[in-house]
């Protein structure tokens, strides 16, 4: 019997926030018959389990003829993104039914994959949720940990800056700061979220609506090494706060990315000044040199309890809209998952 292939598609470009409905729409029109749909030689058909929501998915809702890192979202077409799911039917060597894979999935509740098409399978030998393979054990992760090993360079007792520390990205830094000895400085938009960057080892954490983030910093630095996720006025106060030769890691400005790109920075001469080394990276050119050390080493600290995750969860594919906003707005708490479906 046919079943709904729902799909999410991208129907507008955004002048601001991304609106669920308009900018998004979800699609359950289309229909798929599992034993019938064809496969390719070398395919497989696989049902999506998780999607991930990242902050950097509102760059992709721009036209086409704007350049960027990464390409545009297709306007009447599924959004992609990572995703977990299982291979139902296969007529690949290497995907065999059964098998649970990892890459970047069409927002849609079935796929079928004409190869292998960059997808790896997850051997998942410490039985972690399939979840955690879109968030700590994924491209977050990977962020987090890939950006901190290249460019870091910390040192036992420096101090650690680390703007949005209650997300995906930023509460893995600070654990990986932690792990390192290092003091760390977080911020967060809530008072909750607060409380969960002390949780994770966080040696000052402060909600930056109701404090001011010079002061801070200036009280409890200056700091060594700063990770960016917000840029802003936050980056501005960074870079007052900086000590000498100080390490800026760029992951992300999000206080731009729906306002037109932002408000310039007014102070950037420390850069200079202070001989700051700033580092802008994307995780996809990192992954070639630690992909399998992250394999190896990340789901086991999570496993062994040694990196705590927390996530939010969205409950269904109509949801994804919901989840991008709430990732923009910061009204998440923790990683954004979309479960799509169970086994």
């Amino acid at each position: 019997m046919p079943v709904t292939n729902g799909k999410v598609i991208f129907n507008s470009v955004p002048e601001g926030y991304p609106e669920p409905g308009k900018t998004t729409v979800y699609d359950d029109s289309e229909q798929i018959d599992l034993e019938s749909v064809p496969i390719p030689d070398g395919g497989f058909l696989v049902k999506t389990l998780y999607l991930s929501v990242d902050p950097y998915m509102r760059g992709r809702m721009r036209e086409p003829t704007k350049k960027s890192y990464s390409p545009p979202f297709i306007l009447g077409e599924p959004l992609t993104g990572h995703g977990v799911g299982v291979v139902l039917k296969s007529k690949s060597s290497e995907f065999k039914e059964g098998a649970h894979v990892y890459g970047v999935f069409k927002h849609q509740n079935y796929i079928v994959y004409p190869n292998r098409a960059g997808l790896i399978v997850l051997d998942n030998k410490q039985k972690l949720p399939w979840s955690y393979y879109v968030g700590a054990a994924g491209m977050p992760g990977k962020t987090a940990y890939m950006a901190w090993k290249e460019y870091s360079s910390s040192k036992k007792g420096e101090t650690v800056f680390v703007s949005g520390g209650a997300g995906a990205v930023g509460s893995f830094v600070i654990q990986l700061a932690k792990i390192d000895g290092c003091k760390v400085i977080a911020s967060a938009g809530s008072d909750e979220k607060v409380e969960f960057m002390k949780s994770i080892g966080a040696d000052v954490a402060f909600n930056y609506k109701t404090s001011n983030t010079l002061d801070v910093l200036n009280e409890h630095g200056p700091i060594d090494i700063y990770w960016d996720n917000v840029g802003g006025p936050t980056l501005e106060a960074a870079l007052e706060a900086a000590n000498t030769n100080a390490r800026f890691i760029e992951c992300g400005m999000i206080s731009g990315y729906n306002t037109a790109g932002g408000a310039p920075i007014k102070n950037i001469i420390h850069v200079v000044s202070k001989s700051i080394s700033m580092f802008g990276f994307i995780v996809s050119r990192l992954e070639h040199k630690y992909d399998e050390q992250f394999y190896k080493e990340v789901p086991e600290l999570i496993a062994a309890g040694k990196l705590k995750v927390l996530e939010d969860v969205f409950e269904g594919l109509a949801s994804v809209g919901d989840a991008i906003l709430a990732v923009q707005k910061g009204t998440n708490k923790g990683k954004a998952v979309v479960r799509v479906a169970d086994q």
